[in-house]
């Protein structure tokens, strides 16, 4: 532990991370990602909180929230539970009114997202002092594993449609590993309208609008392990809707 709070301490910036975990029916992936979140924050130095926002899951994915806060601390595990399934936007509306980092990360709880990268994110985010950093599956060494061909043809048409229609200036705009300023991601959630595959999207494309700057990061992408993945075909024609929907109006 001294090595740890020693690494904290040499940095002396004053910056926090508060990482934003919405959870439904979680509970197989929730101990793994938080585990490897203190594994990576631990090894970095960089001060940190994990905000899990549970919305009702009928798996107990909170009851196994309340041991992990036990383990880690509440200083470090923030619960911050709602009734029932309300979406990801407000889910991270509610997240951060209790967050107390000036940057925000968002990411998947179902182990898509790996934490061995939120070390990168930090690095371009302060070289380029940007507004946000994305990770994306489609520049670099960014991959997409354990999908089958029609997902990575669904995910790659998305994106590709989208570039051609609202020209974002990102690489991967579905994607939902990022890192925010505090007060851009406040900013933009208050923005947004959309739900679904659709609001990350919406997030770069008025962030664009706002003239805020993004950085990318090469990212690997893996399928989730447990449970069932969200994505259907309601999702797809949701995606199309709002596609077409932010192209008539931005």
């Amino acid at each position: 532990m001294a090595s740890r709070k020693g690494s904290q301490q040499s940095r002396g910036d004053g910056d926090k991370y508060s990482v934003l975990l919405p959870t439904y029916n979680e509970r197989e992936n929730l101990p793994l990602i938080v585990w490897l979140l203190v594994k990576y924050f631990g090894e970095s130095g960089y001060e940190y909180e994990i905000i899990v926002i549970d919305d009702g899951s009928p798996d107990g994915t909170l009851e196994v929230a309340e041991q992990l806060q036990k383990i880690y601390g509440e200083d470090k595990i923030l619960l911050r539970p709602r009734a029932k399934k309300l979406g990801l936007g407000t889910a991270y509306i509610h997240g951060i009114k209790h967050a107390r980092g000036n940057y925000v990360f968002i990411m998947d709880a179902d182990l898509s997202h790996h934490p061995k990268f939120i070390p990168e994110f930090i690095k371009k985010q302060r070289e380029g002092g940007y507004d946000l950093v994305s990770g994306t599956r489609y520049r670099g060494d960014g991959g997409v594993y354990g999908w089958d061909l029609r997902r990575k043809l669904i995910s790659r048409g998305a994106n590709y449609v989208t570039q051609v229609l609202l020209r974002p200036g990102a690489s991967d705009l579905t994607g939902s590993f990022r890192l925010y300023k505090k007060e851009v991601l406040e900013s933009l959630v208050e923005r947004c309208v959309s739900k679904g595959y659709v609001f990350q999207m919406e997030m770069i494309v008025r962030a664009r609008q706002l003239n805020y700057t993004i950085g990318e990061v090469p990212i690997s992408f893996v399928d989730r392990v447990y449970g069932e993945s969200k994505l259907g075909g309601n999702e797809i024609v949701s995606f199309l809707k709002g596609l077409l929907t932010l192209f008539a109006t931005t």
